[in-house]
């Protein structure tokens, strides 16, 4: 189609921010661009109203359940912003023949980065100390040297295998678990590749790196945490959804895990009487992993340059689905 008669949708809050040449591109390329009014994702029902008349849209964690496609009359392409496609209805999208894209790989180093910074934060309890000197104290806090001790993978794709180089001058024992492994990135980054029960039984911390799927879905659950080595510590920057934060509490409670940092949450932002965020053991962020100048930088061109070569007619570089 010609571009110039073009209308897109862009729903992340971050787009452009660290790089305004994003929003002045797209702009300048098309007919006219819509921008979500708000600084949270789109509920299913306003992004409903949003979607009529675009032909393009820049997704991020909006919900965009059948309902919100089933509106859309012109859409040719939801470019998701980021890798995660499990808040898009993909049979929904293929039924009426949208093109859906993603942006693999863009913030893996930027998640990476988080999960090492608190990982660190964990072992050294670093927020603790900040938050004693500033009260006036002077505590001798006594942390967890990461040196000799085992840091365990759960997910060993684009992130986990970032995550892994950068701990590797640490001088900790790596492990990984992936239902897909890449032995030869193992070998020569001397991570040592095994079952999730031998992992768990055998890290001092677990970093999960899984994406969310049926099957991974609250699989954090009691009986996964009473397989994590006693006294264990638990980092989650991928998907809240992978964690059951009732169980996840309760082995904090009975001393089975020493503390949990956790970047997201299964509902966000979560609820007020949540536990785990009134716990002095656990660590919590407002899902930040990947807001780095760098990752939006990448996610947002890589998005911007599939949603363009769709409304052209042309195939993306990273398609989910796409008619053949």
């Amino acid at each position: 189609m010609d571009l110039k008669k073009a209308h897109v949708l862009v729903t992340p809050t971050s787009y452009g921010k660290a790089n305004p040449k994003l929003r002045t591109d797209l702009e300048s390329q098309v007919g006219s661009v819509t921008y979500n009014p708000t600084t949270k994702p789109l509920p299913a029902a306003d992004l409903a109203k949003y979607l009529k008349g675009m032909d393009g849209y820049i997704a991020g964690l909006d919900e965009i359940h059948a309902s919100a496609i089933d509106s859309a009359d012109r859409l040719k392409v939801i470019a998701r912003y980021g890798v995660g496609v499990d808040n898009v209805d993909l049979a929904a999208a293929k039924a009426k023949g949208i093109t859906v894209t993603n942006t693999p790989g863009a913030n893996s180093a930027s998640v990476a980065e988080m999960t090492v910074g608190l990982l660190l934060s964990l072992a050294r309890r670093i927020p603790e100390g900040i938050s004693a000197t500033r009260a006036g104290g002077w505590p001798r806090i006594n942390g967890i040297s990461l040196e000799g001790k085992t840091v365990g993978l759960v997910g060993f794709g684009a992130i986990g295998k970032q995550t892994s180089r950068r701990l590797a001058g640490f001088d900790c024992r790596l492990l990984a678990y992936d239902p897909l492994p890449d032995p030869e990135f193992a070998r020569k980054n001397h991570v040592e590749l095994m079952t999730m029960e031998r992992l768990l039984a055998e890290s001092d911390f677990v970093l999960l790196h899984l994406p969310l799927f049926p099957t991974t879905r609250s699989m954090v659950n009691r009986e996964f945490l009473g397989k994590m080595k006693k006294g264990s510590f638990l980092v989650n920057t991928a998907r809240g959804e992978l964690v059951d934060d009732a169980a996840l509490a309760g082995a904090l409670n009975s001393g089975q895990l020493a503390g949990a940092a956790l970047d997201v949450f299964p509902t966000e932002p979560p609820a007020a009487d949540n536990p785990l965020l009134h716990m002095t053991q656990v660590l919590v962020t407002p899902h930040i992993s990947s807001h780095t100048d760098g990752a939006t930088d990448a996610m947002g061109w890589m998005a911007l340059n599939d949603c363009l070569a769709v409304l052209r007619g042309e195939s993306p570089q990273h398609p989910v689905w796409m008619k053949s």
